[in-house]
């Protein structure tokens, strides 16, 4: 695993042995890079279930203002430590080792830009969304992972999906506000 493109371009990210993270595909992570090349500069955002970190890493890499990583294990948060400290990405860094209710709910940030990729089959989805949409700014972004056979809300809050793209048995679902 690497990143794509940006100041950190080619450098490898280490991950985590064994089935507790599942890293996302580069083909998926350069799709969903591709879908918001021009909103990634200058913005704050949120890297929820971070595991080794690589979404968050590559929106630094391509400029983002900020990321906050949050991930409840030991394990994956020395990870995102270590993978920000080899890519020299830690200034506008922040990692969390919260529980995501925990974080979302006591959270007094604004994010424009949220990567949610929770275990598939755990149900985190529903109250993951519905914690975070109103954490998000006017312009936000809500990017969620999820396998093709697991089915997201069509709508939360203000948030709908504006799109939807397979790979596999991975699906990548959008979330943007609605239009006024």
């Amino acid at each position: 695993m690497r990143v794509i493109t940006g100041k950190a371009r080619g450098m490898r990210l280490r991950t985590l042995e064994g089935n507790a993270v599942r890293p996302t595909s580069e083909k998926v992570k350069e799709a969903v890079f591709s879908m918001l090349q021009f909103d990634i500069e200058g913005r704050r955002v949120l890297d929820l279930f971070a595991g080794c970190g690589q979404m968050g890493i590559e929106a630094l890499s391509r400029g983002a203002k900020s990321v906050t990583f949050v991930d409840s294990s030991a394990e994956s948060i020395k990870t995102i430590k270590d993978n920000l400290t080899a890519t020299k990405l830690s200034d506008g860094a922040t990692v969390e080792k919260r529980d995501f209710k925990f974080f979302l709910s006591s959270c007094r940030e604004q994010f424009d830009i949220a990567f949610l990729d929770p275990p598939y089959h755990d149900g985190f989805y529903d109250d993951a969304l519905s914690l975070l949409s109103p954490l998000m700014s006017s312009y936000g972004i809500i990017v969620c992972e999820h396998p093709s056979d697991v089915s997201v809300p069509e709508e939360i809050d203000d948030f709908h999906i504006a799109k939807e793209s397979r790979y596999g048995k991975i699906c990548i679902s959008v979330y943007r506000r609605k239009e006024a």
